[in-house]
């Protein structure tokens, strides 16, 4: 090694003030802290109880730290239900909070268990599934049934009509007490997770095998036909719809151009609506439909206006690590990519803009089916659009003039010149 690669190997590593392998350690530990998937509020997680004290139990659940059950949480729970809890066992947990002051993740066995509950009624729901339970309650609209862990409503108008037929009396207590205790089968009519709403019916697990008809009706139904049915259950995450007595499901984004964020908003139980099919799965049995695709497509309406290669003005409405979402006239929302930011390396767009500030962007791209518009803000002085620019705007400098032209005016028939020949003959 001569005397300037002695130099230039010493100057690489005093460059970074530490030595390669320190930088590959380095590397190494970072990507080994991004491996770990830190708890998310709302997440459940499966763990394993690694302490259980008076206080608190510990619950690694693969974070940096583990997890904590303590206080009101743990005061919760029964003696029975703390009894079963042994050193070792694999639990759900709920995650109420990350970090909490102390560096902590604070954990919930209770609701783990009631989120995976709604979980699991509503693939009942979507399986159509008659639950065996018992009465446990009532109240003036009707009775209360177990499901798991949640309560659900049975409204007296779907109580099977030989079960109405044992009610008498002018008060609640009369009608449904000495029905507490009693079996009764039940279907999932209507789930709203968010409003903790439970709604079942006796009265539709009493009809005559709902299984031979609806492989009857899944055999006649055609794909791109409408059909008229009526709104037997909803859910979050979509309404179900009864065509010729077959439960077809018409998905939350199938019910409207609009965004919704349950079905109860534009459905209610019992409400006649036309539906489109538009997939029929006869191996799984299942029947998808569409209101939304009956209906006129106003974004498309909207974009019109837009073409490829088009100035615009936006107003930036979000950042993210991709890119920015800019709102165009008429709420049409558009966006622009990371790449298009900028001719230089961008790692964030935070670098180039800020939300509520409004920008010339150049539209590249509109996707009708999937409602896209691409953005770019590197492309609004791109010689590639010159031409189309100057027509544009030669376009726009015409409307105007023509719009500044004054109307001509048609002299009325007074003020025409009078000829000659009338004059004389006056």
């Amino acid at each position: 090694m001569d005397e300037n690669e002695a130099l230039t190997g010493q100057g690489a590593e005093n460059a970074q003030g530490e030595h390669p392998n320190n930088q590959t350690m380095e590397s190494l530990l970072e990507s080994e802290s991004m491996s770990v998937e830190l708890p998310q509020v709302g997440e459940i997680r499966k763990g394993t109880i690694a302490s259980i004290g008076a206080n608190q139990i510990l619950i690694s659940v693969g974070a940096k730290s583990e997890g904590v059950v303590a206080g009101r949480e743990l005061e919760q729970l029964t003696p029975e239900e703390r009894a079963e809890l042994k050193v070792g066992q694999e639990v759900n947990v709920f995650v109420l909070n990350p970090e909490d002051q102390n560096g902590n993740v604070v954990l919930s066995f209770k609701r783990a268990q009631e989120e995976m509950s709604w979980e699991n009624v509503e693939k009942m729901i979507v399986d159509e599934t008659v639950i065996d339970t018992k009465i446990i309650g009532f109240n003036k609209g009707g009775l209360i049934v177990a499901v798991g862990n949640l309560r659900g409503f049975v409204p007296s108008s779907q109580i099977s009509s030989s079960r109405r037929a044992q009610s008498s009396g002018d008060t609640p207590e009369q009608r449904w007490q000495k029905m507490v205790g009693q079996a009764i089968s039940v279907r999932i009519i209507e789930v709203d997770r968010e409003r903790r709403r439970l709604i079942l019916s006796e009265r539709s697990t009493n009809t005559e095998s709902r299984s031979s008809m609806k492989d009857r009706v899944i055999s006649e139904l055609e794909e791109g036909k409408v059909y008229t049915g009526k709104v037997t259950s909803l859910a979050d995450f979509g309404a179900f719809v009864n065509i010729n007595g077959a439960d077809g499901l018409v998905h939350l984004s199938e019910l409207s151009w609009e965004r919704l964020t349950h079905p109860k908003e534009i459905l209610e139980v019992g409400q006649e609506v036309k539906v489109k099919v538009i997939n029929v799965d006869r191996e799984k049995k299942r029947i998808g439909l569409s209101m939304r695709a009956l209906q006129d497509d106003p974004w498309k309406n909207r974009v019109e206006k837009y073409s490829v290669g088009q100035l615009v003005e936006g107003t930036i409405t979000r950042l993210t690590k991709f890119g920015a979402f800019a709102r165009l006239e008429g709420d049409i929302e558009g966006l622009i990519h990371i790449s298009e930011l900028s001719e230089n390396r961008v790692e964030h767009p935070k670098e180039v803009l800020k939300e509520g500030e409004t920008k010339t962007l150049r539209v590249i791209r509109i996707d009708g089916e999937q409602h896209r518009v691409g953005l770019s803000l590197r492309k609004v002085d791109s010689a590639a659009f010159a031409d189309k620019d100057f027509k544009m705007l030669t376009q726009e400098f015409r409307e105007q003039d023509e719009e500044a032209q004054p109307e001509e005016v048609q002299p009325s028939e007074e003020s025409l010149p009078v000829p000659d020949e009338e004059k004389k003959s006056e």
